[in-house]
Formats: structure tokens, sequence, C-alpha cells
């Protein structure tokens, strides 16, 4: 989600230590795996929005920084395709972005994914259909 490899050894280094203070609340009534990825998810959600207020920029304009340091970055071993693939995902709006990558890159089921960003199923397979759609739309006319 942050695209940086610097900025996500920084948010799971911030995930972990967030999970390890919070374990003694954690009432096993989800599993742990799902309860450590909300709190991942919302590091990220929350590292983007702190560099678009540090930045004082909007969204869109964090998103085509991502972009760029995608296409700059050493580490980055994907093809033109991924590279085009990333860049549509990046201008999906942060729900469907969030639940596309759950889906898609993760293949997680739509219960877990629930269960994570507490939302109803139907709205994340809505989410999802409307992000492929975008991104479809994105790589046809690119």
């Amino acid at each position: 989600m942050v695209i940086n490899h610097e900025d996500a050894d920084d948010v799971t280094q911030n995930t972990l230590i967030k999970a390890w203070k919070g374990l003694p609340k954690f009432k096993e009534e989800a599993q742990l795996y799902t309860w450590m990825y909300r709190i991942a998810t919302n590091e990220a959600v929350t590292f983007l929005n702190k560099k678009k207020k540090m930045f004082f920029v909007a969204m869109n304009d964090v998103e085509h920084e991502l972009s760029q340091s995608l296409e700059s970055d050493e580490q980055y071993s994907g093809d033109e395709i991924q590279l085009t693939l990333q860049k549509a995902i990046l201008t999906l709006p942060e729900k469907q972005r969030i639940v596309f990558n759950m889906r898609y890159y993760d293949e997680m089921k739509y219960d877990e994914i629930s269960e994570i960003l507490q939302t109803s199923v139907g709205a994340l397979k809505a989410s999802y259909h409307h992000a492929v759609k975008k991104i479809e739309k994105y790589i046809t006319t690119d």
C-alpha cells in the first residue's frame, strides 16, 4: 500500500510494536492473523494520511508521488505490465485499493476481509468489483 520499501519497513515495525503492546487486550474473538492484518492496514492508512498532511498535498498528489517512487525504486523487480497494474491500483480510492490488495494479492476470502475492515461482505464485493472495472479502464486506456 505504501509502495516504498523503507516506508513499508516503518509501517511493519509500527505494526509489530502496536501488536506487541496490544497483545494483552487481544480477546481471541478474531483470529490472530486478522487482528494483526487490521493493525497493519490501519498503520498503512495512517502513514499515508500523515504523509499527505506533512507535505500539505492532496491524496492524488501522494498517489502520484508513490507512482514516481515505484518507477525509481531500485528494488522493484516487476515488469512493465506489473508497473502499469501498480499505477492503476494507486488511482483507486483508498477503500477500493485496500480491498483489491487484500483480495487480489493476499487472496483473502471476503469473510476475512470483512472481519478486518469491519464491513459487510456485500460492500466488499461491490468495492472489489468497482476496483477491477477502474483498473481495467486504466489499463486499456493507458
